[in-house]
């Protein structure tokens, strides 16, 4: 069963711990030693209401998925970011810079809201960012930066991208064009030792408008 990051799932599901995201890997995962390290930004994603989706589609969900995958590599790719991993639901990037980051985000949410899904039930990602100075080691990325941007992901919703105060700070002077961050408070996110302030990224062709965010114990 397919549920949201920040809901506990069964041990056998990749598990955010210690800032690490953990998964099986086989022989055609990716060669992190090509990846970026120092200051990197993250970019990941998620499907809301995926395990209702799934119910509703059955049989179909797994061809929404690949969809849905589709729509954010290419967006991921065309702005210069890789991808880290992609498991059940989730998709995890990282940029060498902020800015792209933001760009493949907003890339991505145009293009799902204009894409037409089965049965004409809108299929929509959150989206979160977060800039930080995480470990590369053979298997992936490990660090409190890595749990962040998953944390940043799971506050919001489908539609919306959120983006922490670090990335901000790494993109300024250097949004796209029409792009502006709107402050959405400070907020304590499970698992991090300290308030983190949010914003949530406005541009053409973005929705503007939703509920508060998911924070939750």
């Amino acid at each position: 069963m397919l549920m949201p990051a920040d809901q506990i799932v069964p041990r056998d599901r990749r598990i955010l711990d210690a800032g690490q995201l953990r998964s099986e890997r086989n022989a055609r995962g990716p060669d992190f030693s090509t990846f970026p390290t120092g200051t990197v930004t993250f970019l990941m994603t998620d499907i809301e209401g995926s395990t209702l989706l799934l119910r509703e589609l059955g049989e179909d969900y797994a061809a929404v998925l690949k969809d849905v995958r589709a729509v954010i590599r290419s967006a991921v790719r065309r702005c210069g970011g890789r991808k880290v991993d992609a498991h059940g639901d989730e998709y995890f990037s990282v940029f060498e810079r902020a800015t792209p980051a933001i760009e493949a985000a907003m890339d991505l949410q145009i293009a799902m809201a204009q894409r037409a899904w089965p049965g004409e039930r809108p299929v929509r990602v959150r989206a979160g960012i977060h800039t930080g100075r995480p470990t590369l080691t053979d298997g992936g990325y490990v660090g409190l930066a890595v749990h962040t941007a998953a944390r940043v992901c799971s506050c919001g919703h489908g539609g919306q991208i959120v983006v922490s105060a670090q990335a901000r700070q790494a993109s300024m002077g250097s949004l796209p064009v029409g792009a502006r961050l709107r402050s959405l408070g400070s907020h304590r996110l499970a698992g991090l030792g300290r308030p983190e302030t949010l914003f949530q990224l406005h541009a053409e062709g973005l929705p503007t408008r939703f509920p508060a965010l998911r924070i939750g114990p």
